[in-house]
């Protein structure tokens, strides 16, 4: 999608938050966000996994993972189809304090929840694909989908990056999906869903609280005992 978190975001992020897709035959309320069609998946069945040339090698559409487990799908963009090890390794509940620098005064903002997702891509295909947008949303507690947030700037809490220009076979990549949460919306999972009219892969999981400042804390704990050696 074109949104973007830039230091002065507060219209990119207040149109994120509306932007949200509504899973069919989930919609909880006349308040639900309303789908941006610049930001949902593909409606095209032509890229349906069912085609994949990769066969019993892809997940099955529909199969539910734990955060660590991989998935095996078929990824196509810009014209190109590569096929993907997509790996959600953990997820983890952040805070409107960790957006210190970014402009955050808009009411949905402050409303929010914050979620940021670790994840791994390893080409599995036999040609280098790159220069793309990892392709999993969340799912937020009021069944939507979430899409992740794009920075036109350094988040180091959790940095968001695109595939590689030049992603070759066997290579691996790691990056961090920032999701924001309308209304203090609760993560339930992460999916990958390549078009509206395939069910889509899925993973769930418990999500870390307070991660980053946790991490914070022992980084500081650990630099006061290396240097309280006694003399």
């Amino acid at each position: 999608m074109d949104d973007v978190l830039t230091k002065r975001p507060t219209r990119a992020l207040a149109a994120l938050l509306a932007s949200g897709l509504l899973l069919a035959g989930c919609s909880g309320g006349e308040d639900e966000p309303e789908a941006d069609a610049s930001s949902t998946p593909t409606e095209s069945a032509s890229e349906s996994t069912s085609a994949s040339p990769a066969g019993d090698d892809v997940t099955s559409a529909g199969t539910q993972l734990v955060y660590g487990d991989t998935a095996t799908v078929e990824y196509e963009a810009k014209g190109r189809t590569a096929l993907l090890d997509l790996t959600v390794k953990s997820a983890e509940e952040g805070a409107l304090g960790d957006f210190s620098g970014f402009d955050t005064e808009d009411p949905l903002v402050r409303n929010a929840s914050f979620y940021y997702v670790r994840v791994q891509v390893e080409n599995a295909g036999k040609k280098a694909f790159g220069s793309a947008e990892v392709p999993l949303w969340g799912i937020s507690g009021a069944n939507t989908l979430l899409p992740p947030v794009k920075f036109t700037s350094s988040f180091k809490t959790c940095p968001t990056e695109t595939l590689p220009a030049s992603f070759k076979p066997g290579a691996k990549f790691s990056t961090c999906l920032v999701f924001l949460s309308p209304r203090k919306g609760k993560l339930e999972g992460v999916s990958y869903r390549p078009t509206v009219d395939v069910t889509p892969i899925e993973w769930r999981g418990d999500v870390e609280k307070d991660a980053p400042k946790k991490k914070s804390a022992d980084k500081k704990s650990g630099a006061k005992k290396k240097g309280s050696g006694q003399g």
